[in-house]
């Protein structure tokens, strides 16, 4: 009898191991996002957005998915990088046209950037912006174009392309940019070739604009979703960290 009440304590006291804890001693849950709405051009634009659902102010980040639209892989990413302390806002640019043109996307950026303002949670003077593929294209693009953002970060961008109707490059406005950017790419991407972020990075440097430049050997375009799910190999896991401590650095 003496031992059988032995053991129910011990197994008592390994039960309520961190039950004193908020949250009964298990992890936190990562946030789950929600469906918004962005006005924009007289349209209504749906957007992905998730915070830290914590009550504190937090740097907001606007997310500019690729050419493949607002997949899955996105809206997970939108939740984990929540969870690193970040309201961030996917619009959903694909949504009344496949290929649309510079200043429509600019506009919905611009006016993402209004409801991230209009937010208690989020700290307007802390602004970041990234995009990947076109999305990347578009941060490479608008950084420079909008005083808004404090940094940004381009994934896989196409820094001498005109976009879908051949307009800017946004290498032609580099002497434009206030920024600081982070750029990520793999060497093995084909559709927007590394010698051409190596070119950029020069004219950047040249142009006494402060970057960072993160090159993954042997990865293609898009690494980070694959089959429109967000990649866990360790150069994405890695590209993300890369992501986070410097939107944590310059925001």
């Amino acid at each position: 009898m003496k031992y059988s009440v032995i053991l129910l304590v011990i197994l008592a006291l390994a039960l309520c191991a961190g039950c004193t804890s908020q949250n009964g001693g298990l992890p936190p849950a990562r946030p789950e996002g929600e469906t918004v709405t962005i006005s924009s051009g007289d349209l209504d634009y749906p957007a992905y957005l998730a915070s830290p659902g914590d009550g504190q102010r937090h740097p907001g980040v606007v997310l500019v998915h690729s050419f493949r639209g607002l997949e899955p892989g996105y809206r997970d990413m939108t939740d984990r990088f929540a969870s690193e302390g970040f309201v961030v806002i996917a619009p959903e640019w694909q949504t009344y046209e496949q290929s649309p043109r510079d200043e429509v996307v600019g506009a919905l950026i611009s006016d993402a950037v209004i409801v991230l303002k209009g937010r208690d949670d989020v700290d307007p003077g802390r602004l970041g912006l990234t995009g990947f593929c076109a999305g990347g294209r578009y941060t490479m693009l608008f950084l420079p174009q909008m005083e808004e953002f404090r940094s940004g970060v381009a994934w896989y961008g196409f820094p001498y392309s005109g976009g879908f109707a051949n307009q800017t490059a946004p290498a032609s406005l580099v002497s434009g940019l206030g920024a600081p950017m982070l750029i990520i790419h793999g060497t093995a991407d084909t559709a927007s070739p590394v010698a051409d972020i190596y070119r950029y990075a020069t004219e950047l440097d040249s142009a006494g604009k402060y970057f960072e430049l993160k090159v993954y050997q042997g990865e293609p375009h898009g690494f980070m979703i694959v089959d429109g799910a967000l990649s866990g190999t360790p150069a994405a896991q890695d590209a993300f960290g890369e992501m986070v401590r410097f939107f944590s650095r310059t925001l």
